[in-house]
């Protein structure tokens, strides 16, 4: 614990917070959509986000401390808008049955060795390319924010500005901590908080039975799989792998195979390792001290999954151009970074393609975009650089 403490500090903490605020916010809005979208009741949501809180940050704690590497770990969100529209003709118990049998099968190929063999295999100027081109948004999210609501916005990108100039006062207050306080002053001050009276409640989670739907097997566990392993873990491995990490790949896919199998139980889409959470907290900072931002990322989730409909509707209550701000803010560095590993160097064609495929956002077969965007722009490599995978 003498350790722990050592190395925490104004950096990590800053980190934490904000990675975790950008979780427990756009997220969570997803979520509530899909539940939506699918009919769900008021409890069976609550019981969802608490495992994907809870549950998930225990193992991020875990794995944290463990590997002393910032390995957060969440749900997977493009798993979860994968759930909305099947959730129209399944019910919720087949689609929990597919969320096991999904962990079912991360598990055993964690355990193959499978998974880390083909993820090293994979050129990292593709793989980053492929995060550029996911986490562009929360760049054009602040374009878009500071033009939707300048009152809210502009401070905070000021504040971000100011504080990135004055490095002595940067130690004390770290930018995107500014950032956040300005922006809630602001937010404050114009009256644009938007509470509904009925913020103060508890979580109670649902224990629910699985039903084996052939039907939901086929249309759900191979897609949610290669969107967790692929998709999701690839992301966190490539921010990771930029940082100077060596993130433990197969041990990674044991937890998202097992937690997947936990949370399900619970209502709770499969678990994945993050990307933009762990590019949060490794965005700034020494390397040997971005696991302390973990640990508080892990330690907050618990808190949320506690009390997840306190603060759902206290943070959506924010306007939506103060989360989009800050998750751009946040995203800077990490999109500065994937641009100039994509684009520096090898593969630069395959990158290309793979960025156009992902930004493009046109799904295939219930597969999200950014896997198609690996496949074409490792095809297009194979076909037309061969002398980047000789070198």
């Amino acid at each position: 614990m003498k350790n722990i403490f050592k190395d925490f500090g104004t950096t990590y903490a800053s980190s934490g917070l904000i990675a975790f605020i950008f979780a427990a916010t756009g997220p969570v809005a997803i979520i509530l959509a899909v539940g939506a979208q699918g009919g769900l009741a008021e409890s069976d949501l609550s019981s969802w986000i608490f495992g994907s809180f809870f549950i998930n940050g225990l193992i991020s704690i875990g794995f944290c401390l463990f590997y002393r590497q910032p390995l957060v770990f969440f749900w997977t969100i493009p798993g979860a808008v994968l759930v909305g529209p099947a959730l129209g003709h399944l019910t919720f118990p087949e689609v929990i049955g597919a969320f096991i049998a999904t962990g079912v099968l991360m598990l055993a190929l964690g355990l193959s060795g499978w998974v880390r063999r083909c993820t090293e295999a994979a050129p990292m100027p593709i793989v980053m390319a492929m995060v550029a081109g996911v986490f562009l948004r929360f760049g054009t999210g602040l374009v878009h924010a500071v033009r939707d609501d300048v009152a809210v916005a502009a401070p905070m990108v000021l504040a971000f500005l100011i504080l990135s100039y004055w490095k002595s006062l940067a130690r004390i207050v770290p930018p995107l901590i500014g950032a956040l306080v300005v922006g809630f002053v602001a937010v404050a001050l114009l009256g644009k908080f938007q509470m509904d009276g009925k913020e103060f409640a508890l979580s109670y989670p649902n224990l629910y039975q699985p039903a084996l739907s052939w039907q939901a097997m086929i249309e759900l566990v191979v897609p949610l799989a290669i969107t967790v392993l692929v998709v999701q873990n690839g992301q966190g491995f490539a921010v990771l792998s930029a940082a100077g990490h060596k993130p433990p790949i197969d041990a990674i896919a044991v937890a998202c195979g097992a937690g997947s199998m936990v949370t399900a139980f619970v209502g709770s889409v499969s678990t994945c390792l993050t990307g933009p959470v762990n590019a949060i907290i490794s965005s700034s900072g020494e390397k040997q001290r971005h696991y302390t931002a973990g640990v508080l990322v892990g330690a907050l989730a618990l808190v949320f999954g506690l009390l997840s409909p306190i603060f759902v509707r206290l943070l959506l209550s924010t306007p939506s151009a103060f989360i989009a701000a800050l998750g751009g803010l946040a995203m800077l560095r990490v999109l500065q970074t994937a641009f100039g590993v994509a684009f520096g160097g090898k593969f630069a064609l395959g990158a290309l393609v793979t960025f156009l495929v992902t930004v493009a956002d046109v799904p295939i077969f219930n597969i999200g975009a950014a896997f198609w965007g690996l496949v074409l722009g490792f095809g297009i490599s194979w076909l037309l650089e061969r002398a980047d995978f000789r070198k």
